[in-house]
């Protein structure tokens, strides 16, 4: 699966615990990450500086849904679930 651009649901569901520019500290879960740009894309896609978990995602049906809102739900409760 191609990932959706524009959708940013892999930016603000879920935690991220290393360090982001700009957010030292990481991520929590639920808050959207100062990287995601006004179009829901990534200002550090494809640059060294974008943590490996981020980097490492790929796509997928089972948690990305058909839509970026069932990508959203998707990935909460994947959160949620493993928090």
């Amino acid at each position: 699966m191609q990932c959706r651009a524009g959708c940013g649901a892999c930016c603000v569901a879920p935690s991220i615990s290393s360090p982001i520019p700009g957010m030292p500290q990481g991520k929590p879960a639920g808050v959207r990450c100062v990287q995601l740009d006004e179009g829901n894309l990534c200002r550090l896609f494809g640059q060294p500086e974008r943590p490996a978990v981020c980097s490492r995602f790929s796509a997928d049906p089972e948690v990305c849904g058909a839509t970026n809102i069932q990508a959203l739900q998707l990935l909460t409760e994947l959160e949620q679930l493993t928090a």
